[in-house]
C-alpha cells in the first residue's frame, strides 16, 4: 500500500512552500487509496518554537487537509533512533561520543539524534514508500539512500517538486509578502482558493513563481461559490446580507460591506427626494422579505420614472460604490430600508 508523509519542522506558520508539500503528499495517496502520515520534525530543539505545533496542524485543517495517521513527533522516538544508530553498520564514534557515518553526524556528543538520522529511521518505521518534498531536499537523496541501506533496508522512491519563488526566483520569505498560509488568512483571502492555488501547482517540476493575482482571483470565484451560511459565517454576519456579500474580493472585504449595510449610515439631505418618496411606496407594498427578482423589479419601476439609483444607494448604505443594489435592498428590512430612505 502507498504511504506517504508530511513532515514539517515546527518553527512556525505553515510556509506557501510547504503547504504545497501537504496538498502534494494527500492528493498522491488519495488518487492511490494510501496512507498519509504527519510527522513533527522536532529534532532541532534549539529553533523549534513549542507553539508552532499547534499552528501547523490548524493550518492544515484550515486547508482542508486531514491526516491518516499521526502526528507523530520526532523528538518522541529518540531512543528508537539511538538503538537504529547502533545497529547501523559503516558507523563511527568521535571522542566526545558524536556517530558519524562518514562525514554526517547522526547523534550528537550529548546523544541526541540529527535530522539525517531521524528522518530515515521514521520513514522506515512508518513504512513509507514515497518520500515527496520540495527540490531543497534533493542533496539529501543519496545520504538518506545510504543510511537506510546501512540499515538493511530499501529506501523509499523519492519525488522532489519545485520550489514556489518570488517575483525575484528566490526561495519565498517575508520580503515577498504573503508567504505563509497566517500572511493569507490574515489577508482574508479564503482557504478554498488558496487549497485550489496549490492543487493547480499539482507536482511542478521546475520552480513556480508565486502569483498573487491569480490567489486573489479563486479568491473572489472562492467567495462566490460558498454557500450562503459557510460565507455568513466567515464574513461574521447574518445570513441576510449574504447577497450583497458574493462580489467581494477577500473576507476582509466581505466584512466590511457586511459592516456597512449593518450600520446605519448618517442622514444627509438628498438632492433627489422624489426618488426616495417613490422608493418608499415601492418598498412598502412589496413583501416584507425580498428575493433577487422583486428587488430587482422595484429598481426596474423606480428607473422607468427616470429615479436616481446613485441617489437611492447613497441614502441606504452612505456610499456611493457598493454591491449591487438589487442585493441591498435584499439584505434590509423593509423597516430599515424605509427609515434610511427617510420612511417612517
Amino acid at each position: 500500500m502507498v504511504r506517504v508523509r508530511f513532515a514539517p519542522s515546527p518553527t512556525g506558520s505553515l510556509h506557501l512552500g510547504s503547504a504545497l508539500t501537504a496538498v502534494a503528499n494527500r492528493r498522491f495517496a488519495d488518487e492511490r487509496g494510501g496512507v498519509f502520515v504527519v510527522r513533527i520534525d522536532d529534532t532541532d530543539a534549539e529553533r523549534t518554537d513549542p507553539a508552532a505545533e499547534a499552528g501547523i496542524l490548524a493550518d492544515l485543517a484550515w486547508l482542508g487537509i486531514g491526516w491518516d495517521e499521526g502526528p507523530f513527533r520526532q523528538s518522541e522516538r529518540a531512543e528508537r533512533h539511538r538503538e537504529s544508530a547502533a545497529a547501523m553498520t559503516g558507523t563511527s564514534t568521535d571522542p566526545d561520543g558524536a556517530v558519524r557515518f562518514g562525514r554526517t553526524t547522526l547523534l550528537r556528543s550529548d546523544g541526541r539524534p540529527t535530522y539525517q538520522l531521524a528522518s530515515v529511521v521514521d520513514d522506515l518505521d512508518f513504512a513509507i514508500t514515497h518520500v515527496i518534498r520540495g527540490k531543497d531536499h534533493l542533496d539529501n537523496q543519496r545520504l538518506h539512500e545510504e543510511l537506510t541501506r546501512a540499515l538493511g533496508a530499501e529506501p523509499p522512491e523519492y519525488i522532489h517538486h519545485g520550489l514556489l519563488v518570488g517575483a525575484d526566483g528566490k526561495k519565498l520569505s517575508k520580503r515577498h509578502g504573503a508567504s505563509s498560509l497566517g500572511d493569507l488568512r490574515d489577508e482574508g483571502i479564503p482557504a478554498q482558493a488558496v487549497r485550489a492555488y496549490l492543487e493547480e501547482l499539482d507536482l511542478p517540476r521546475g520552480d513556480v513563481h508565486l502569483d498573487p493575482a491569480r490567489i486573489r482571483r479563486l479568491a473572489v470565484e472562492a467567495i462566490g461559490a460558498l454557500d450562503d451560511e459557510e460565507l455568513a459565517r466567515l464574513a461574521d454576519a447574518p445570513v441576510e446580507v449574504v447577497p450583497a456579500l458574493r462580489g467581494a474580493r477577500d473576507l476582509l472585504e466581505a466584512r466590511a460591506i457586511a459592516t456597512s449595510l449593518l450600520t446605519p449610515p448618517a442622514p444627509e439631505p438628498s438632492k433627489h427626494p422624489e426618488t426616495l418618496a417613490r422608493f418608499r411606496e415601492l418598498r412598502e407594498r412589496a413583501p416584507d422579505e425580498l428575493d433577487q427578482p422583486a428587488a430587482r423589479e422595484i429598481l426596474r419601476e423606480l428607473k422607468a420614472v427616470g429615479g436616481d439609483l446613485k441617489a437611492l444607494r447613497r441614502a441606504l448604505t452612505g456610499s456611493d460604490r457598493g454591491p449591487e443594489l438589487w442585493a441591498v435592498l435584499v439584505a434590509l428590512p423593509r423597516d430599515e430600508a424605509l427609515r434610511r430612505a427617510g420612511g417612517s
